[in-house]
């Protein structure tokens, strides 16, 4: 069986989200890399009362790469694990196994999100999800950007913890 050719500009939009989630890339850390080795207590510190975790970063990230395969494929709201938008509250249960789970899921709406976008025709790029304002180009490169800028706030979470 012949294994669908996947169009140069497609390959290098999964570049970008891949360097932003979890290759190696020129600009140092990115999203999965800035998470690894934390525990749980780690990750459900926060610097004061009212501010994210990072915890709740990592499933603000998966949701909106969940948010973005959505868009792009034209599918309808409803389908994410959790219920709510945008921001969660974490933990609800405050253990390893939960972190971890949580992990898991950001990994996998990555992994949706790259399988979508690798069965993209170049003519769609230029084309705007129904109810957007924005290309699919343009959402595709502004998710990658959207975990770097997590990435930072990551980081300095971490500077701020010690």
């Amino acid at each position: 069986m012949k294994s669908k050719q996947i169009p140069v500009e497609v390959q290098h939009l999964i570049q970008i989200i891949d360097e932003s989630y979890n290759n190696r890339a020129w600009h140092g850390t990115n999203l999965r890399g800035s998470i690894r080795g934390l525990t749980v207590e780690q990750a459900s510190w926060r610097p004061s009362p009212g501010r994210h975790n990072i915890w709740e970063v990592v499933v603000h990230c998966a949701y909106w790469k969940y948010i973005v395969r959505r868009r792009i494929l034209g599918e309808k709201k409803g389908s994410f694990p959790l219920n709510g938008s945008n921001w969660f509250k974490r933990p609800t249960e405050r253990t390893e196994k939960a972190w971890r789970a949580d992990i898991l899921l950001l990994e996998e709406t990555h992994q949706s999100l790259r399988n979508a976008i690798a069965g993209l025709k170049p003519s769609d790029l230029k084309k705007k999800p129904f109810g957007s304002k924005w290309t699919n180009l343009q959402t595709i490169s502004g998710i990658a950007s959207h975990d770097l800028y997590h990435t930072g706030q990551i980081q300095l979470l971490k500077r701020l913890r010690k």
